[in-house]
This record gives structure tokens, C-alpha cells and sequence, in this order.
């Protein structure tokens, strides 16, 4: 009889805390999509509906009639004939699932990873309900439409990672198609430009919001301080924290319009986001972001 393997017990238990925290997420992403309003979504726009783009292999998301069986019957393969929209209702998520993002400045707060996967996954309930197939950037299943999906994301980016800082992922990102990445985006900044250098060869446009908590922005620091990264790769102690806040709120600010003219000059759209805010707003930033980016 073989014994038991050892790390099993540690897989079991992650997976069921994991479990855990999906139906939590998926009640707290479906309550606050179904909080905010829309007006008709711009893939209904006149002029879209009508100009071949290109086949596609057939998933398990497509239904029967979707099918093109005449391209299909040249081989074993079914093809979908996608059309300009279909091909620009497809969106790609990318959520930063790095230590950094475990931060929060204060326990009433939200840290800033829950906050990030709570607006994707609401953005994703509200484009699925409106017939759009929603993926994650990094997995190698297409985007797809349905209930069953927003499960599926709930799980995948329900993920930590173990990096400090994260570096948006490109795999996934369908042609002509939307993408939106949520992150501090307190990392190198040179992820961000490969990411959208790789989405603009693509054809891809979309949406980055950028999620702090208050004390990254107030920068309430004073007297003796040791700053460390989440992950615990960085570390700087100070004993006048104070005389660093004018320095740390230029960069931040540098920072971010740094992110702004990235955006600007790939045709994106960038918003910054606090843990202590309502995610309501941002949320429907988010939604118009897409719409814009048609």
C-alpha cells in the first residue's frame, strides 16, 4: 500500500479555503453589477453588425448555429465565421495578483488585490449579461460567453501570485478584442509598455484603472520607519519618514502621468481608484472606458 503524499493534505486545504471564497465573490460581484444602471451597450452601434472578419476554431462556448458548416466540412475541425463585432465584444482581464496588491493601510479597508478582483469580476457579470465573452489574460482558454464563465473567473483570478510587483500578462488577448488591467501599478512600469505594445499589434484596446489604498496616496508616515514590500524582497528603515512624504508624492504623481501618456498613446483609457471610495464609480468608469474603446 503506498503511503500518502505528503504535500496532498496542503493542496486540500488551499483548495477548499479557495472554494471558500468564490461564492462570497461571485454574491459581492453580482450584487454591485446589478447596483449600477446602463444604457444600451455600444456594440450595438449601427455599422458594426455586417463586415466579415475572420473564422475562428469553434469552443465549448459557441452554440450549433454559430457554426459556419460549410467552412467546417474541409475538415475535423468546426469553424465559427466571426464578424467585426463579435470579434470586438471579446474582453480580456488582467487583475495584478501580486504580494503588493495584499496591502491595505487600514483594517477597515479592503486590501487592494480583493478590491481589484471584486471590479473585474462585477465588469465581467455585467459584460456577460450583456452577450459578451469575457477571458483572463494568461490562460489559454478563450474568452467565452455564459453564467458558467463568471465561475470560471472567479477561480482564476482568485490566484495570489509570489512576485512583488506584477507584469501584466499577453497570452489571451483576442484579435480586434477589448482588455482591461487592473494593478498599483507601483512595479517597473516596463510590463506595462510590453502589454500594450503586444495589445496595439493585436488591434486590442481597452481600459487600465489603477487600485491604491489612501495611505499610498496621504503617505501618513512620520519618525522612525521601516517600509518593506509585501513579498519581503524590500526593505528601507528611515528615523525622519516625514522628510520623505514631498519626494515620495512627486514620484507618485510622476508615476502617474507617466500611466496617463502610456494610455493616451496607445488609444486607452487610465483611472486611478481608492480602496476607501465606493467601487461603484469605478466600476461604471470602467464600463464607459470599454464602450469608448469600440
Amino acid at each position: 500500500m503506498r503511503s500518502a503524499d505528503p504535500i496532498a493534505p496542503g493542496l486540500r486545504a488551499r483548495a477548499e479555503r479557495l472554494g471558500q471564497s468564490l461564492p462570497p465573490l461571485l454574491a459581492a460581484a453580482d450584487h454591485l453589477a446589478s447596483a449600477v444602471v446602463l444604457g444600451d451597450h455600444g456594440r450595438r452601434r449601427a455599422g458594426m453588425g455586417d463586415e466579415f472578419w475572420q473564422y475562428r476554431q469553434a469552443h465549448s462556448g459557441d452554440s450549433a448555429r454559430m457554426i459556419d458548416w460549410r467552412r467546417s466540412a474541409r475538415g475535423d475541425v468546426q469553424f465559427v465565421r466571426e464578424r467585426e463585432w463579435q470579434a470586438a465584444q471579446s474582453v480580456s482581464l488582467w487583475v495584478d495578483a501580486s504580494a503588493s496588491m495584499r496591502f491595505s493601510g487600514d483594517t477597515a479597508r479592503p486590501p487592494k488585490g480583493d478590491r481589484a478582483r471584486l471590479l473585474a469580476l462585477a465588469l465581467a457579470v455585467l459584460l456577460l449579461r450583456g452577450g459578451e465573452r469575457v477571458g483572463v489574460m494568461g490562460d489559454h482558454s478563450p474568452p467565452r460567453s455564459g453564467r458558467a464563465q463568471a465561475e470560471r473567473l472567479a477561480l482564476a483570478l482568485s490566484v495570489d501570485g509570489a512576485e512583488d510587483y506584477g507584469r501584466p500578462e499577453t497570452t489571451g488577448l483576442a484579435l480586434h478584442g477589448r482588455a482591461v488591467l487592473v494593478s498599483d501599478f507601483l512595479g517597473d512600469l516596463a510590463g506595462v509598455e510590453a502589454a500594450l505594445a503586444a495589445a496595439a499589434e493585436r488591434g486590442v484596446r481597452g481600459a487600465m484603472l489603477q487600485v491604491l489604498d489612501p495611505a499610498e496616496e496621504d503617505f501618513p508616515f512620520d519618525g522612525r520607519t521601516i517600509f518593506e514590500s509585501m513579498g519581503g524582497q524590500l526593505s528601507f528603515e528611515t528615523l525622519r519618514a516625514g522628510d520623505l512624504r514631498a519626494r515620495y508624492l512627486a514620484r507618485l504623481a510622476e508615476r502617474r502621468d507617466r500611466l496617463l501618456a502610456l494610455a493616451r498613446a496607445s488609444g486607452w483609457h487610465f483611472s486611478t481608484h481608492h480602496t476607501g471610495d465606493s467601487p461603484q464609480a469605478a466600476l461604471l468608469w470602467l464600463y464607459r472606458a470599454l464602450e469608448a474603446a469600440l
